[in-house]
C-alpha cells in the first residue's frame, strides 16, 4: 500500500474533458467513472480505524459518511434513499451506492465536505496518514470533487449484481452493469 493514496483530481479531469468533448451524460460505462469510484473508495478506507458495531459488524466508510451528515443535517436524501435497498447488506454496498447517488444529484463534494467538517470527528474515525486530517489535501480533494457539480451523471442506482459467494454488490465492482434489470435508472436534470 502506498504511503499516501493519490486524490482524484486527474480522473475528475479526465471526466470533465470526456463530457465537455462527447456533450454526453457520464453513464455506467464510462471508465473514468470507475477509476473515480476506485479512487474514492480507497482515499475514504485508506488510514480508516477499525471500528464495530455494538454486534460485532466492522464498521466501514458508509459509517463515518451517516455519522458525519447525521452530525450536519436533519437527514440526508442520499441515506434515506441507500438505506432503502433491502439487497444491500454491507457498508461497503451501502458506501458505494451512496457515491453513486451522490454523483447522479450534485451533491458528492458538499456530502463528503459535510463529514470532513469536524475535526475531532476525523481523528475518531481516521489515523494520521489519512489525507482528511491534512487541511491542505482535504482542500485539494474537495476542490476536484466540486468540478463534477458540473457533469451529468445518468446512473442506474439500484442493487448491486452480487459477487458470486458475497451477501450484496460489496464485492462486485463499485459500478454494476449498465441498468440491469432490478435497477432504477436515476437521471440528473440538467441546471
Amino acid at each position: 500500500m502506498p504511503a499516501q493514496p493519490c486524490h482524484p483530481t486527474e480522473t475528475v479531469a479526465e471526466l470533465n474533458r470526456s463530457y465537455r468533448e462527447q456533450n454526453l451524460p457520464v453513464t455506467d460505462g464510462s471508465r473514468e467513472l470507475h477509476s473515480l469510484c476506485a479512487q474514492l473508495e480507497f482515499l475514504l478506507q485508506f488510514d480508516l480505524k477499525e471500528k464495530r458495531s455494538f454486534f460485532g459488524q466492522r464498521k466501514d466508510y458508509w459509517d463515518f459518511l451517516c455519522q458525519g451528515l447525521a452530525r450536519r443535517r436533519q437527514e440526508h436524501e442520499g441515506v434515506r434513499f441507500v438505506t432503502s435497498l433491502d439487497k444491500l447488506k454491507t457498508p461497503v454496498g451501502r458506501g458505494r451506492a451512496f457515491l453513486r447517488y451522490c454523483l447522479v444529484h450534485r451533491q458528492l463534494a458538499e456530502s463528503l465536505q459535510l463529514c470532513l467538517l469536524d475535526p475531532e470527528s476525523l481523528r475518531e474515525w481516521y489515523y494520521a496518514r489519512s489525507p482528511f486530517l491534512s487541511p491542505q489535501r482535504r482542500a485539494e480533494i474537495l476542490g476536484s470533487l466540486y468540478e463534477l457539480d458540473s457533469v451529468t451523471f445518468h446512473l442506474a442506482l439500484c442493487r448491486t449484481i452480487p459477487a458470486p459467494g458475497s451477501m450484496d454488490g460489496s464485492m462486485a465492482s463499485p459500478i454494476p452493469p449498465r441498468h440491469p434489470m432490478g435497477c432504477q435508472a436515476i437521471r440528473a436534470h440538467p441546471p
